[in-house]
């Protein structure tokens, strides 16, 4: 950062000490440059003029030219304000002002023309508008069309630090910059992609000359957050190229090459295949694997990850599965230690309810090597748990682990093991090239042969009578059901049913002998828990009334429906992966989805996509646009993107442009050594310096 955007900011004009601590207190403005990227969110076009006869929605912005007439304080103490009356020739309106009275009876004089700006607000009979923007007709710019509209407090408000007054003091700052910004982008780059200067930009977004204008200012602004971004992803994955040599798994021999051919349940897709190739390259080749394997829900994964296992065994490297939940873990230890005993592979489970002998005798076979792969959750990260020689880490539902968790993994060798991470969440392309820019990312964008499409179904509460007939038609043919509630208790706050009235409610319809419910739900005991699912996973029971727990990888073929409960209530992510439970046996199946007839906007959207499509990568775009990638990340996992300005949701097209350019300006100067690239280098370094990197392996 240069001396001129680090100055504090009480040095410019029209701000002082008091106005500048206020700033940094309210705003976080604390110097220079701090203002210069505090943007408008809008503009407004201060030439045009409304007659306040014309004034006819609720909450408008409207711009007025009149007289206040008259000007009264009313009521005292708490409930003391001003009010005034305005008028031009066309009618009145009443201003008020709940705040600084004082200031607005010295500031205001009545028969004077004065520009008012604000919300009209229905009131009455009539409108009003609170806090308006007042000023004297003699001191309105008159030349400025667009001004910005900017982000204000109460407090600041009080202090004449509207927005109004933002914008003065930020257009007094960018009147003064003169040749002080430095340019952070090659030439090569701004004249490829025909973008103004920063100091332009900055110039253009706060004291805008046209819209044309304001959209050249936004669209370099973009660029530059985004290319810096990718710059940033694309620089620490080459880092860790270099520096990340990783174990090589030169054969393929007896263990891999059996359960290839002799033990697979069916035959893999051309998606599977293709990504046990690409995880291959990458073992081979004596670099560090660190690859995201994405696919939809039912799509395979698990397989795939297996394969990758039996890699780093036939090699005698260890491998480890984690798992988010001990449902999953289990049920992955299950299936995976069957599959697995005619090889004589010797295959382990840590969770957090192993007791400690179990635990005893399993760390020793870790650090003896003669457990060849380990499963289990979150359990597999403490410090105790070593492993001989641990060659891969498979991390399943990847989103139910913070990076700093998974950075542990990478800690339990000298060299660290390679790392295959999966998600059933399909993550839009957009984000995939944001978020995991320091990873390869496989997409199995095939589901297996023989899966049926499931239909899915919005009902009202209204049709609940017809909902259990249709179960009662399933169960007797043979099939089980998922009930899905979002809470456990019921709620003050929220109306919605609750899981243990809709146990008791199944229960009623659904009576002893002929019907069986089991109910399952995140407080409940492990054990509880295991005995339940157990029970509906061998057919014991018809009905499975849960939370989300069953959210995430349990697979149960015979169950044909799954009914959610007040889906308004659920993201399309969860709603997707819920879905995912019904449709992975040979029976047509079915997903119902309940709500009440009030929902949002935002929540019939999303049930009619679901009802709409079954593409989980369709699902994830419209749950972006809808949610923004803050919501569907989490800070844990996408750490803070600092973008003022670009929005994933809307901006996919320039994250690709912005990724090209910083890709091939790379490709030409790997290391940003050449002279022209020297304050560009300068900015990744500050950004470098800033930002915790977990994927830095130590």
């Amino acid at each position: 950062m240069n001396d001129f955007l680090g100055t504090p900011i009480e040095y410019l004009k029209g701000v002082g000490s008091k106005r500048a601590e206020l700033l940094k207190k309210e705003l976080f403005i604390a110097t220079f440059e701090d203002l210069l990227y505090h943007f408008p969110f809008r503009y407004v076009d201060r030439t045009a003029y409304q007659k306040v006869a014309d004034i006819q929605y609720w909450d408008t912005p409207v711009q007025l030219k009149g007289k206040i007439t008259t000007l009264k304080i009313v009521g005292v103490g708490r409930k003391k304000r001003m009010s005034a009356t305005f008028e031009d020739e066309t009618g009145r309106i009443e201003l008020i002002w709940f705040q600084g009275v004082d200031w607005v009876k010295k500031s205001v004089e009545p028969n004077r023309i004065y520009q008012i700006y604000g919300r009209a607000k229905k009131f009455g009979t009539g409108f009003n508008i609170a806090h308006p923007e007042v000023t004297a007709w003699e001191d309105v710019d008159k030349t400025g069309g667009m001004q910005g509209v900017y982000s204000s407090t109460e407090k600041l408000n009080d202090k004449g630090l509207h927005t109004k007054g933002i914008s003065k003091i930020a257009v007094n700052l960018v009147e003064g910059l003169g040749g002080k910004i430095e340019e952070p982008l090659p030439k090569s780059i701004i004249d490829q992609y025909r973008l103004i200067t920063l100091e332009e930009a900055l110039i253009q977004i706060h004291r805008p000359d046209s819209e044309e204008q304001v959209r050249k200012a936004i669209f370099r602004l973009k660029f530059e957050e985004l290319f810096f971004l990718q710059l940033e992803l694309l620089h620490r994955k080459q880092i860790s190229f270099e520096k990340g040599s990783g174990f090589v798994f030169p054969k393929l021999s007896k263990v891999f090459n059996t359960f290839y051919a002799d033990h697979l349940p069916f035959d893999l897709t051309d998606a599977q295949k293709r990504v046990i190739k690409e995880i291959r390259k990458d073992v081979t080749s004596g670099k560090h694997m660190n690859r995201l394997l994405q696919g939809d829900v039912g799509s395979g994964k698990t397989f795939v990850a297996l394969l990758a296992a039996l890699m780093a065994i036939d090699n005698d490297f260890q491998a480890a599965i984690i798992a988010p939940t001990e449902i999953l873990a289990t049920q992955h230890y299950e299936g995976i230690s069957e599959m697995l005993a005619p090889l004589g592979v010797k295959v382990g489970m840590l969770k957090g309810s192993v007791r400690k002998k179990q635990r005893e005798v399993l760390h020793e076979q870790l650090r003896s090597g003669e457990m060849h792969l380990l499963i289990g959750t979150h359990a597999l990260l403490e410090n105790e748990v070593r492993f001989q020689n641990l060659g891969l880490v498979v991390i399943d539902e990847q989103h139910r682990f913070g990076v700093a968790q998974r950075a542990k993994m990478w800690r339990k060798n000298v060299v660290p093991p390679h790392v295959l991470i999966m998600t059933a969440t399909p993550i839009p392309r957009t984000l995939a090239m944001t978020f995991y820019g320091d990873l390869d990312v496989s997409v199995i964008d095939e589901l297996p042969p023989g899966r049926k499409p499931i239909t899915t179904s919005h009902r009202y509460e209204t049709n609940r009578i017809a909902v259990f007939k249709f179960m009662k038609q399933e169960i007797a043919l043979g099939r089980q059901i998922y009930i899905v509630y979002p809470l456990i208790k019921e709620s003050e706050t929220l109306d919605l049913n609750n899981l243990m009235d809709g146990f008791e409610a199944i229960s009623r319809s659904f009576p002893l002998p002929e019907y069986k419910v089991s109910i399952v739900h995140g407080q409940m005991k492990a054990d509880a828990k295991q005995f339940e699912m157990d029970r509906f996973v061998k057919g014991e029971t018809n009905i499975m009334v849960a939370t989300t727990v069953i959210e995430v990888g349990v697979n149960v073929p015979n169950a044909s429906v799954m009914i959610i409960e007040n889906a308004e209530r659920f993201g399309l992510s969860q709603l997707h992966q819920l879905r995912g439970r019904v449709g992975r046996g040979a029976d047509k199946s079915y997903c119902i989805l309940m709500s009440s007839y009030k929902i949002s906007k935002e929540a019939k959207k999303r049930i009619e996509t679901m009802v709409r499509t079954q593409d989980g990568f369709e699902i994830a775009e419209v749950d972006l646009e809808i949610r923004g990638p803050g919501d569907i990340m989490g800070t844990q996992q996408s750490g803070d993107l600092n973008l003022k300005l670009a929005d994933l949701a809307t901006d996919g097209v320039l994250v690709g442009i912005a990724r090209d350019a910083a890709r091939d300006l790379l490709r030409k100067d790997e290391k940003l050594q050449w002279a022209e690239n020297g304050l560009t280098r300068e900015k990744l370094n500050r950004i470098l310096r800033s930002r915790p990197d977990w994927g830095k392996i130590s």
